[in-house]
């Protein structure tokens, strides 16, 4: 099969189209025909070579497709081959073909084609891993999303408000603070020209906000303490700006603030099985209805991985940028 090789690591560059052998199926897999990839910033980490795989999983990037199942393995129920279906991988993504865990494969949700299926699985097991199973964010709260305008941005300002809470976000332009609005966010700040703390506080008349979810990192740490309520929470997803940081907790403590964290990657088969389970039934449904889509920013060609890599790593991107493997550049019905 045709897959995306990165080498021995480094820019964008060193992504070139290789060839290897299909995957091995274990007991409990499936094999899927990819028809679209994913692109998320882990895949840019792994390339570089800040992001190992975990143990026993493909060396090979990519972390969500979409596709027809080849292959059931061993012990593999209430599946058929030829099932039109999206998955969460383990990696191996960036390929003609993968091998998937059956917990983590997802029926793809009624009107929707295999490029928006393709989109679904990092981001939405990821925000609702964050906002609803550690957040615990509630209908009538506040939620402030730096990053509005990514894919993880704007599956969080899309789901947050499909559940009841009221949605600010942080963005860089003003095309981006544009798409977030579209997408339900009530509230647009960009970041370059304005102090999200001082803006977050107005919006609240000084209260501050319920929950932040944040992918920056550095001194947006210390500002994010600042900007929540009293009881707030500070879900931290990744580190753009880096992990290291310097701050004063008093604030955390006076305001009794809850700060945690998660990567979805290293977590059990378990546990991804259970945020399956739980998108099928609280998600799946209101992505039938046309509720909480993806929005899609650029289809690449598979062989075209590295421009794909360097969009992603310019940050000019508003949505997802995906792959076309098997695919057709309409999308393809499902």
């Amino acid at each position: 099969m045709k897959y995306i090789s990165h080498g021995l690591g480094g820019g964008p560059e060193v992504l070139v189209l290789g060839h290897t052998d299909l995957p091995n199926l274990k007991p409990g897999e499936v094999l899927i025909k990819v028809a679209y990839a994913g692109v998320n910033r882990p895949d840019c980490s792994q390339r570089s070579g800040r992001y190992p795989p975990p143990k026993g999983a493909s060396p090979i990037m990519g972390l969500e497709v979409s596709g027809h199942i080849e292959t059931l393995g061993e012990g593999v129920e209430g599946w058929s081959v030829g099932d039109p279906v999206c998955a969460l991988c383990n990696g191996g993504g960036y390929a003609e073909y993968v091998a998937v865990p059956a917990s983590q494969i997802l029926p793809i949700p009624q009107g929707m084609d295999f490029l928006q299926a393709a989109a679904l699985p990092e981001n939405y097991f990821t925000v609702w891993v964050n906002l609803f199973q550690r957040g615990h964010l509630k209908a009538g709260e506040t939620l402030l999303v730096h990053g509005g305008s990514s894919g993880i941005g704007l599956t969080a300002i899309q789901l947050a408000k499909a559940f009841g809470a009221t949605v600010f976000c942080t963005a860089g332009n003003e095309e981006k603070n544009v798409a977030c609005l579209k997408a339900g966010a009530d509230a647009a700040i960009n970041y370059k020209t304005h102090d999200f703390v001082k803006e977050a506080l107005v919006l609240t008349q000084g209260r501050g906000v319920d929950m932040i979810l944040d992918m920056v990192g550095g001194d947006y740490v210390d500002r994010n303490l600042k900007a929540l309520a009293v009881e707030g929470r500070l879900i931290q997803i990744a580190f753009l700006q880096g992990a290291k940081v310097q701050l004063d907790l008093t604030t955390l403590m006076v305001k009794r603030i809850a700060y945690t964290g998660s990567t979805l990657r290293p977590r059990s088969m378990e546990d991804k099985a259970q945020i399956a389970q739980e998108l099928k039934d609280r998600v799946w449904p209101l992505l039938g209805q046309g509720t909480a889509l993806p929005v899609i920013h650029r289809v690449f060609d598979l062989s075209d991985a590295s421009e794909a890599h360097a969009l992603m790593e310019s940050s000019a991107h508003i949505g997802k940028i995906m792959l076309l493997v098997h695919g057709h550049a309409n999308g393809s019905s499902v």
